[in-house]
């Protein structure tokens, strides 16, 4: 039974290591007062180019670089139609990931001789693996925390540090200043066109970084829609979240523990229809939605920020 529970963890830590990254991102993007609904195509076109890159080049790190900026391209495209020329947010969003989405499949067709699908895994070529911490990765069930890749053990200092940016920085202040009312900032000396630029674009490269994770860690390789629908999770873990890193984690540990467990659910042969295992991350996406929204109604503190898709120009003063 230890073994079992270890194994889970370990692959709840690997499949939540994406929608972390991508999650901290969303937030931030959010604090600022855009809201970005690309995150399925920016995850799809960054896994896409970063294992593109990562397999011709045969540099693992020029691959994930890659994947970072093309979410921060990306990224600085929503900023510039929603900050810039005011389109709705929303449509901007959503063109971002049917552009995305349709661009990756086009581009990952030409990857290999298969006409869908090119497994890294399979051949000889970079995949981030393992780096098992020698003694810690051999305790009881907790080893699975120390038998990961670095991204990551990178996670677990990156979700602490973006919580202190955010709330225990001037800067952090500023953004989130923005995010509540960018009149008031604006009058307080705060440029709000420029900080909804970077964090819309930071937002977009950690959005990148999560969905080169897919492809060149988690499930080494590329396949058509990669993701699975993890950029439409990222977002309801952001409403889970509160729009705070903090919890951002066991969000995502949450709906990287579903994936675990229908996975190995089926892997031992379970009765269960496959179809119906792979339902559960999005029955919970919805169960998480209901569940927050019944909260806001009672407590009226969901946390989102006030200022949230609503446009703004220097002559709105």
């Amino acid at each position: 039974m230890i073994p079992l529970i270890t194994t889970i963890l370990a692959i709840t830590l690997r499949a939540g290591t994406s929608l972390v990254y991508a999650t901290i991102g969303e937030i931030y993007t959010e604090n600022s007062g855009i809201l970005n609904l690309g995150v399925e195509g920016t995850m799809l076109l960054s896994a896409a180019s970063g294992f593109a890159v990562a397999y011709h080049s045969g540099y693992l790190w020029l691959g994930f670089l890659v994947g970072v900026i093309v979410g921060g391209l990306l990224g600085a495209l929503h900023a510039f139609l929603s900050v810039t020329m005011r389109a709705n947010q929303v449509v901007s969003g959503l063109s971002i990931t049917l552009f995305g989405t349709g661009l990756a499949s086009f581009l990952g067709q030409r990857l290999g001789p298969k006409e869908n699908s090119f497994n890294l895994a399979g051949i000889s070529g970079p995949r981030l693996i393992a780096q098992p911490i020698p003694v810690l990765s051999n305790v009881p069930i907790l080893g699975a925390l120390f038998n990961q890749d670095i991204l990551t053990y990178a996670a677990y200092l990156i979700v602490p540090l973006a919580w202190y940016f955010l709330y225990k920085t001037k800067n952090g202040l500023n953004l989130r200043a923005v995010g509540e009312n960018p009149i008031t900032a604006e009058a307080m000396g705060i440029n709000v066109v420029k900080t909804r630029y970077l964090y819309t674009i930071i937002g977009g490269m950690l959005i990148g970084l999560g969905g080169a994770h897919l492809s060149l860690s988690y499930t080494p390789g590329w396949t058509d829609n990669i993701t699975g629908g993890r950029g439409w999770i990222v977002i309801a873990l952001v409403i889970f979240a509160m729009w705070n890193p903090a919890r951002a984690v066991f969000g995502a540990i949450l709906f990287g523990g579903i994936n675990a467990i229908q996975f190995r659910l089926q892997a031992i042969g379970a009765t269960i229809p496959s179809s119906f295992l792979n339902m559960f991350p999005y029955l919970a996406t919805i169960l998480v939605l209901v569940v927050m929204t019944w909260w806001e109604t009672l407590s009226k503190r969901l946390g989102a920020p006030a200022a949230l898709s609503v446009s703004y120009m220097r002559e709105d003063k």
